[in-house]
Order: structure tokens, then C-alpha cells, then sequence
């Protein structure tokens, strides 16, 4: 049996991702509406070296990142190791606006250990048409690069 949220989390797996990624953009290009991928790439400092995120990591930005948004945009892994968003009729203007929640979010959380995040996004059908093109792009396109946690001395915001 296919599982299509991680366990006891509300994160779909990397192939439910997709799956409903792609049914969504389906959805908004017959209803012309506007969808917006999200993503948030997360990274530990760890002796002088950033490395990706761990699971566990991903899952307390996940938890972050839950509370800001609707209960009908979606969040999950992607195949990459990375946290995805859709929110599902919304235009990139009103993504910015959900986006610096998120960020006000996480940097008002401490971390235990410096973290490195970077947020990206596109928006059907301004930045792409299709699924792999939004996120070729969303990954592209960073609107803030944050550092903070235990012993960190900044934070950037582009």
C-alpha cells in the first residue's frame, strides 16, 4: 500500500508530491488560475561545513512552515531533499506575502544549531508552464537567503 504523508507528519512523500503537483497544475491551467511552487531549501553549519539538512531538520521547518499557511496548500518533500509548498490560487505577488511569513516564522524560531535557508519560488503561468519547468525555476529564483540559529551573528533577506 502506497503511503502518501510521511509518518506522523502532515508532509506528503516525494511521489505524493508530485502526483498531486502535477493533478493541481492540471487543475489551474483548465480553471486558469494562478499556482505558486514554493521552496525552501534547508542546510545545517556543522564544524566550518554546511551540509543538507537532516529528516528530522526538515521536519521542525516543516512544522514551521504548517502553521503559516491554508490547510488546502500543499507541503511535502521533493525527490531532491527539499521542502515544497503549493499554494493552490495564488499569484506571485500574494505568494511574496505568505512567503515573508514563513520567513518571519523561522527567524523568530531558534534553532539549536546555525542554519542556512534559502527560498525560492515561480508561479503558473507568469514563471512556467509546467511542473518540471516551476520547479527548475522556483529553485532558481532564491527571495531570501536566512542564517540564524544558536551562535548566529545575521540574517539576510534579498
Amino acid at each position: 500500500m502506497t503511503t502518501f504523508y510521511e509518518e506522523n507528519s502532515k508532509l506528503l512523500t516525494p511521489g505524493a508530491f508530485e502526483f498531486v503537483l502535477d493533478s493541481e497544475l492540471k487543475r489551474a491551467v483548465r480553471s486558469q488560475n494562478y499556482l505558486t511552487l514554493v521552496t525552501v531549501e534547508a542546510s545545517r553549519e556543522w564544524e566550518g561545513m554546511t551540509v543538507t539538512a537532516d529528516d528530522g531538520t526538515l521536519h521542525e521547518v516543516a512544522q514551521l512552515i504548517v502553521r503559516e499557511v491554508r490547510d488546502t496548500d500543499l507541503i511535502g518533500h521533493t525527490d531532491r531533499g527539499t521542502l515544497a509548498l503549493v499554494l493552490l490560487d495564488a499569484d506571485f505577488e500574494h505568494s511574496e506575502r505568505v512567503i515573508n511569513r514563513l520567513v518571519s516564522r523561522i527567524e523568530n524560531y531558534e534553532f539549536p544549531t546555525q542554519m542556512r535557508i534559502a527560498v525560492g519560488a515561480a508561479c503558473y503561468p507568469t514563471h512556467a508552464v509546467d511542473a518540471d519547468s516551476l520547479k527548475r525555476q522556483a529553485l532558481s529564483r532564491p527571495i531570501v537567503n536566512w542564517r540564524g540559529g544558536l551562535h548566529s551573528s545575521s540574517a539576510d533577506q534579498n
